[in-house]
């Protein structure tokens, strides 16, 4: 009778797996008035329960009077931001002129969409002046499909944050809504204020310092405002 071959162990093996995106966690959200629009976002700067900053600041002032906020993971938030300002340099010397919010926006689209492959881990917002003044804020994608908004939020506490301007900012889902009315930026500020500091009880990844930016006719207008550390 033949003998059966001989079991070998059979070795186990693992798969590594490694990703170059990591979500740092944090919001960003834009207000769009009638001669403003304000970008806020928060300052932490986070890997699952560990802070890794409490100032790692996601809005960046740019070009013309124009502000960039972001979210998503960190290093390529400020990549983004360092190409963007790099791109509108050039624009000034090809053209002898300020690239304008509605170029910029152009701009920043198409280069996400290059970076399609292997794209930013970001999901920004663009915020600055029109041809005509007025407030213009978009939100983008991570591969640059761009749309113009009224008020958008970005980031890990959007699902709570973005339903509010909804109603707020935008005026859904009220009775007797005024589609036609846009709020001055002093109620603007207050609702960003608000949204961050309710955010901040119910979110980890969102805390620290507050940054609002409010871009007019005069500038941009910086203001820091103390949430939640724990």
């Amino acid at each position: 009778m033949q003998a059966a071959p001989a079991q070998m162990p059979i070795e186990a093996h693992g798969h590594n797996h490694w990703s170059p995106y990591v979500d740092t966690g944090g919001t960003t959200l834009a207000i769009a008035g009638a001669d403003y629009v304000l970008v806020a976002s928060d300052t932490r700067q986070s890997d699952g329960y560990l802070i890794n900053s409490r100032y790692s600041p996601k809005a960046f002032e740019l070009a013309n009077n124009t502000v960039l906020g972001t979210s998503g993971c960190a290093a390529d938030c400020k990549r983004l931001c360092e190409v963007l300002e790099q791109r509108a340099q050039v624009y000034r010397h090809r053209h002898d002129r300020q690239i304008g919010a509605p170029a910029l926006a152009q701009l920043l689209s198409n280069t996400l969409y290059s970076r399609r492959m292997l794209p930013y881990y970001v999901f920004p917002v663009l915020a600055g002046l029109d041809a005509e003044g007025k407030g213009a804020a978009y939100s983008y994608d991570a591969v640059g499909n761009m749309l113009r908004v009224t008020a958008v939020c970005m980031g890990s506490a959007s699902a709570l944050i973005q339903p509010f301007l909804d109603n707020q900012v935008a005026f859904k889902n009220q009775r007797v809504p005024d589609p036609d009315r846009l709020l001055s930026r002093e109620e603007a500020r207050k609702i960003a204020i608000d949204a961050f500091t309710s955010a901040t009880e119910r979110d980890i990844y969102t805390g620290d310092y507050l940054e609002i930016f409010v871009v007019d006719a005069q500038g941009v207008h910086k203001e820091t405002r103390e949430l939640k550390h724990d």
